[in-house]
């Protein structure tokens, strides 16, 4: 099993990535919003086995003084596979709109350069993130899938549709619902940990090893067996990622 999508922190990796291996969770992708968060990525997934790296600006920091052209010294790197998170926020709103926008755009013009797929992160902007994307022409990861408006154009463009935590939770039957219309080869599974733990373990702080309860919800939704849905999310990622 992979979690695509987990926040790891230096000093709490190795005994996470431990729990992880232990659950079935071989494979990690940790994502950085930050410069200093890309080193701290990078260095962690060239100290562990399975890990590799994905570097990006938060939009929530469009206002800093960060720019994703710094993030190119670190592709050099064969553990950094993707460009982002990176995407439009609205709905906490800490940044304008126009430097989000901004932001989002030099993010999408590194990955097409670099030829990486972008892990995006969309809430409440579904119009201009749709816009934003319009013709490029790499591979698209919608990471915590949380908008089902966004769930035609992402099957209609073949993009990666990835959910976190919060697909388990009771009252979100509507993502449920998407992730039975996602076409099998385009479903990936992600903790977003620390953050979102799913339902059987949430109050607690979210980490890579409880992806499987995602996994166990999405194969639920799907009415697909959870062994043949994990090796089929595992694959999607090889392809989505290059790994």
């Amino acid at each position: 099993m992979i979690d695509t999508h987990a926040h790891l922190a230096p000093d709490e990796a190795g005994e996470e990535l431990e729990r992880a291996r232990a659950a079935g969770v071989a494979r990690v992708i940790t994502v950085a919003t930050s410069l200093a968060g890309a080193r701290d990525a990078i260095g962690i997934a060239g100290s562990h086995g399975g890990v590799y790296a994905s570097l990006g600006i938060h939009p929530h920091n469009a206002e800093g003084d960060e720019h994703p052209a710094e993030l190119r010294e670190f592709f050099d790197d064969p553990k950094a596979v993707a460009v982002g998170e990176t995407g439009l926020d609205y709905f906490r709103d800490y940044a304008p709109h126009d430097e989000q926008r901004r932001l989002f755009i030099a993010h999408l013009d590194l990955a097409a350069e670099l030829g990486k797929p972008v892990v995006i992160h969309t809430r409440a902007a579904d119009d201009d993130t749709l816009a934003a994307l319009e013709g490029f022409p790499g591979t698209v990861i919608l990471h915590c899938f949380s908008s089902p408006a966004l769930l035609e154009p992402a099957i209609e463009h073949g993009w990666y549709v990835s959910f976190a935590g919060n697909v388990t939770y009771p009252k979100a039957p509507e993502l449920r619902a998407a992730a039975a219309r996602v076409p099998g080869d385009r479903l990936l599974a992600e903790t977003d940990s620390p953050f979102l733990a799913p339902q059987p373990v949430r109050g607690r702080t979210n980490e890579p090893a409880y992806v499987v309860h995602t996994l166990a919800t999405l194969a639920g939704a799907r009415a697909d067996d959870p062994g043949e849905l994990e090796a089929r999310i595992d694959a999607n990622a090889s392809a989505a990622f290059g790994l």
